[in-house]
């Protein structure tokens, strides 16, 4: 996907309005050039840069593998906010709906308001017109982040369906791919949420959103437009949160840390911001994938590691 596509997003709903409803959803719902991750100031161990600095951090791999925190997580994020730090957090896994991952989080032992938290189906959604019909073939995180934009989600409906969108969930199988199939044949557009081919779990690695976005590309013939890390939706997602606007500076870009534990989405996302890409080895990627391209502005261990030897 270029930037040029999402530049068409329509002008009755602005972009700004359109990404504060999505953190919002609890009302609407029950039940692309890139820049550098290695531009910016010198890097210097304990003091990357002179004011404070947004931390997005990746959730798979960083902060918790399934439902199992990682150590140190929590209170590596309680410290950056201490340090008056910005936090948000960015997850490819589009399966669940806004409350439950703040909810998850709340039991894993610290807060995350909605509006810190961006998925890959809120970037999605950012695909999808107002008025616009889209078949779901994912969780209800989509289906939330759909009806926050104004569109309409459905579950079986194959015909007058403007766009197919597909993300991660356990419940794939053939009568859903069927579905897809035939919408898309019947000319609505692919969308996949993200292109994670797995994703890591306290069981290993299991098969991700992308793998399943595939099945759906391979039987079409059609080529998916990606919306969630390391895309332009992301970046667009995450840089209205901060307050930056659609054009933050090159500063402001500089100032900012993508945390995550896989280099192509990970760190092809903090090229896209324009930050530092910090990985981490609790999640997909070990010390025996070094060297990985695009090569980190820091490897730690975990997240807790990081935080200690970088701070504003």
């Amino acid at each position: 996907m270029d930037r040029g596509s999402f530049d068409r997003f329509p002008k009755s709903l602005s972009r700004s309005r359109f990404i504060k409803a999505l953190a919002r959803p609890k009302a609407h719902l029950s039940g692309f050039s890139q820049a550098s991750s290695m531009d910016g100031p010198d890097r210097i161990e304990g003091r990357a840069n002179k004011g404070a600095m947004p931390w997005v951090l990746d959730l798979d791999g960083v902060v918790w593998l399934g439902d199992e925190p990682i150590a140190g997580s929590a209170k590596a994020i309680e410290t950056l906010r201490a340090r008056g730090e910005r936090v948000l957090f960015l997850t490819n896994n589009s399966s669940q709906t806004v409350d439950a991952y703040v909810d998850k989080m709340a039991r894993m032992g610290f807060d995350c308001p909605a509006e810190d938290l961006c998925t890959s189906a809120q970037a999605a959604a950012l695909l999808v017109n107002p008025g616009e019909t889209a078949l779901v073939i994912g969780g209800k995180g989509i289906e939330e982040a759909l009806l926050a934009g104004g569109s309409i989600p459905v579950r079986e409906q194959v015909e007058g369906v403007d766009a197919v969108m597909v993300g991660w969930h356990r419940d794939f199988n053939y009568d859903r791919l069927t579905l897809a199939f035939r919408a898309i044949r019947n000319g609505a557009r692919l969308i996949g949420t993200n292109d994670d081919p797995t994703y890591p779990s306290s069981e290993g690695e299991l098969p991700g959103g992308g793998s399943i976005v595939a099945a759906v590309s391979y039987a079409t013939g059609v080529l998916p437009t990606f919306a969630g890390k390391p895309n332009w939706p992301a970046a667009q997602l995450v840089y209205e949160r901060l307050g930056w606007g659609a054009e933050p500076t090159a500063a402001q870009r500089a100032t900012l840390w993508m945390v995550g534990d896989r280099p192509s989405t990970d760190g092809g996302m903090a090229r896209r911001l324009g930050g530092r890409f910090g990985l981490v080895l609790s999640g997909v990627t070990a010390r025996a994938d070094l060297p990985v391209d695009p090569e980190p502005y820091a490897v730690a261990e975990d997240l807790a590691e990081l935080v200690k030897r970088f701070k504003s």
